[in-house]
């Protein structure tokens, strides 16, 4: 393997075959393989020099992924995961194969979805009608423009915004839920309200999608959502610890 290391794709069942023509990470692109170890392998190439995220190399990733997914259960690495040698690629292998085992029957025959619920950029109109308070600082507004009194209600907008866009976006991760295998909360961010995957059979991938986007249009007035995937079970690399979804 390269002399900066071996990058690692994911984790699949010794067998597992490869997809085929593979494009890996790296300019030109690295031939991809794998690294067996007792019941387990890692999918893997050379690890390019100076490795950044550059668009070329994360579809690379990504695409190499559910071209694996397509032939059996798959745990997929972040991009950018590189070990120094193949030689602690097998000690970890070895060590937790199990758990691995464990987590790859939980995602057999899954995808992930994720959803992100932001703030409608048309809110506003619905803002003022349904909430008496913010009715009551724009009037205060009219009648004596200051200062202070357009930060207030700019700040209250901001919230209120904010809090129905939340509301919506937990409104509709409720319903989904009870269609999926497993539900994860993401990290946050900037922007988004609300940021959960959900884990769903193969099959109900785009039949999911398309329930999360008629909800959504239900609730256009106070939520915008964003839905991707099918993606790798970036989320579920663990073994899942029941068929009950998470609680949002």
């Amino acid at each position: 393997m390269s002399d900066d290391g071996t990058y690692v794709y994911g984790i699949v069942r010794a067998g597992h075959p490869l997809p085929a023509a593979p494009v890996g990470v790296g300019d030109p692109p690295g031939t991809v393989g794998t690294v067996v170890e007792g019941r387990l392998a890692a999918v893997v190439s050379p690890a390019p020099p100076q490795l950044r995220a550059r668009r070329r190399d994360l579809l690379a990733h990504q695409e190499l992924l559910l071209a694996l997914a397509a032939d059996g259960p798959v745990l997929p690495m972040r991009f950018g995961m590189v070990a120094p040698d193949e030689a602690v690629i097998r000690r970890q292998l070895s060590e937790a194969e199990d758990r691995h085992l464990a987590a790859l029957d939980g995602v057999a025959g899954r995808v992930e979805i994720n959803v992100k619920a932001l703030q409608a950029d048309e809110a506003l109109p619905a803002l003022v009608r349904d909430d008496a308070a913010i009715r009551r600082l724009r009037d205060a507004v009219r009648r004596r423009p200051s200062y202070e009194a357009n930060v207030r209600l700019g700040e209250a907008v901001a919230t209120a915004l904010a809090r129905r866009a939340a509301e919506a976006g937990r409104e509709i991760v409720r319903e989904l839920s009870s269609t999926a295998h497993a539900v994860c909360a993401g990290p946050e961010v900037p922007g988004c309200q609300v940021n959960v995957s959900f884990l769903v059979d193969r099959g109900d991938g785009a039949g999911f999608v398309a329930a999360a986007e008629h909800l959504a249009r239900l609730r256009q007035d106070r939520v915008v959502l964003r839905v991707a995937g099918p993606l790798p079970c970036y989320s579920f690399l663990e073994p899942l610890p029941s068929a009950a979804p998470l609680g949002v």
